[in-house]
């Protein structure tokens, strides 16, 4: 699997930053497997969680991108997945600690509460920064994939 490989997915309410975030991607030349939502039309954000779920599980993606309208609801259904480790971001400050001391795998973001450009900013500080691994950081990852879910 290839970490330049992003799974996205929003519900209707992150449809339009999910968009904009995509493009924003393909700049920084990621390839993106959209799981969709692909209209405004009302859908189930849980639904959207399970499909990035299984692009992680199955490898088919290294990373994550989940939406909807306050990023609330779509990071606790992701974090429900053992595989992935789900961060609801909103600015450049918490998009870094999550991969530095978190090794977060997916980020989220609400479509309704983070502009566009700060979005875009923190996906890309999100994807450039490495885990800082470490006693400390790796053995509290470690208890994450040891929670029972």
């Amino acid at each position: 699997m290839s970490s330049k490989i992003i799974a996205m997915a929003a519900d209707h309410g992150g449809y339009e930053l999910k968009s904009i975030l995509k493009d924003a991607l393909v700049q920084l030349g990621y390839e993106v497997l959209d799981l969709g939502t692909d209209g405004p039309a009302a859908v189930d954000y849980p639904d959207f969680a399970a499909l990035m779920a299984d692009a992680i599980r199955r490898d088919a993606a290294a990373f994550g991108v989940l939406v909807c309208g306050t990023g609330i609801g779509i990071s606790m259904a992701a974090n429900r997945y053992p595989e992935v480790r789900a961060a609801l971001v909103h600015d450049a400050f918490t998009a870094r600690l999550s991969r530095q001391h978190n090794d977060a795998n997916v980020v989220c973001f609400g479509g309704r509460t983070i502009g566009s450009e700060v979005a875009k900013d923190c996906l890309k500080i999100f994807l450039e920064t490495r885990f800082e691994g470490g006693d400390r950081h790796s053995r509290r990852v470690a208890k994450l994939n040891c929670l029972p879910k």
